[in-house]
């Protein structure tokens, strides 16, 4: 497929493809508009979990999932449950752009002429990852506002303008450590999960007519796997992004571990794991199937 790129490009008059990153940009960004949509309601009970641990007072009773989801729905309306969607979709669908088009960048840059092994492909989700996620924090810092219901903004613009006139920039870039310790581990996890699931199933299944399944099922194991290792780092990340107060990454864990010990890492596993698993699993087959109807190697 390269070669006949390169022959392309080459011969006069003949009208040049785009540059395979960029295709691996739009199928990314085309699936993380799928995902986000569909499974916006789980980030959101997900934050508000998160965020009601850390307003419970002692002694009161647990909150659920079932219990957020109803509430919310009952003290606002149905479609609140994808409050913070518009701050997703500007976060995931150039993200998850960016993450693919990286991702395929290095794999082709690094692994050409072989698959990576384990070890290499945590590092290879990672740095991909690494970088979706510094690009796009000022919208993760908004999307977890939005989502939290402690804040009343209007707009992914509007809100930008007022944590930049009342936060300062620093504010836009709360939780990087916290981010980047949830993110890069999540998806370099995901990425030897999945791409070891796949190797070991025989080559006549991942080129059948029921690939996209068993791509969905190995990312949906992929997801479980990773989303459960880097939980504390996303109820840290949480807590950093929604106080105003500026703390450190280990000021945050400090507070969490004293005020609600161990289990307070944990706090919106259950929604989380499901969203991430579900969300990376469609986005993958979905990125996948496209890059195959390209004719590219993902």
């Amino acid at each position: 497929m390269q070669e006949k790129e390169d022959s392309q490009s080459r011969t006069p008059g003949r009208k040049v493809g785009a540059h395979p990153a960029l295709k691996a940009f739009m199928c990314g960004s085309l699936s993380g508009t799928c995902s986000t949509l569909l499974f916006q309601p789980l980030d959101l009970v997900k934050t508000r979990l998160q965020t009601l641990q850390n307003t419970a007072k002692p002694g009161a009773p647990k909150v659920g999932m079932f219990n957020v989801l109803i509430n919310v729905i009952r003290t606002e309306n149905f479609f609140s449950l994808w409050k913070g969607v518009s701050p997703s979709f500007v976060r995931c669908i150039p993200g998850v752009g960016i993450y693919f088009s990286t991702f395929y960048s290095l794999k082709q840059h690094y692994f050409l002429e072989r698959a990576p092994n384990a070890g290499e492909a945590v590092l290879l989700g990672a740095g991909a990852r690494a970088v979706a996620g510094v690009c796009m924090l000022p919208f993760t810092v908004i999307k977890t506002r939005f989502e939290s219901g402690c804040y009343n903004y209007v707009s992914v613009a509007g809100a930008l303008r007022s944590v930049y006139e009342t936060e300062g920039i620093r504010a836009l870039f709360s939780g990087l450590t916290a981010t980047l310790l949830r993110d890069a581990p999540f998806s370099g996890i995901y990425v030897m999960f999945y791409s070891q699931a796949k190797k070991g199933l025989p080559e006549g299944v991942t080129l059948s007519a029921y690939a996209p399944l068993v791509n969905f099922s190995c990312g949906m194991v992929a997801g479980v796997m990773a989303s459960l290792a880097t939980q504390p780092a996303d109820v840290v990340k949480t807590h950093i992004q929604i106080s105003p107060s500026y703390w450190s990454t280990t000021d945050a864990i400090r507070y969490i571990y004293t005020e609600h010990g161990m289990m307070g890492f944990f706090r919106g596993a259950v929604p989380r794991s499901l969203r991430r698993t579900l969300m990376a699993a469609m986005a993958w087959t979905v990125y996948e199937q496209l890059m195959a109807r390209m004719g590219l190697k993902s």
